[in-house]
């Protein structure tokens, strides 16, 4: 049975895409939508440079304490500015 894919199709399927576990089938009818539609490409290609930057950043951020107790208050988790 042929099954096209949509853009509604492509959001439930694009992490399996982008992580290289999609089946073999869909892969195939994914790209083939892909080549016709440029928002979705956009989609796909913003995923994947998002997965490489956050993949080759090797140091962890640190964030300033100052930063972290606004953020704990602001979020009402006082409580924990205590034992940061």
């Amino acid at each position: 049975m042929k099954h096209d894919i949509n853009c509604r199709d492509l959001l439930g399927t694009i992490s399996a895409y982008a992580d290289g576990t999609l089946q073999d089938n869909l892969c195939r009818e994914l790209e083939h939508h892909l080549e016709g539609c440029e928002n979705c490409r956009v989609v796909v290609d913003t995923l994947k440079k998002t997965i490489y930057l956050y993949q080759s950043t090797n140091s962890e951020a640190e964030v300033p304490a100052g930063v972290r107790e606004r953020l704990y208050k602001r979020l009402d988790l006082e409580d924990l500015t205590r034992q940061a």
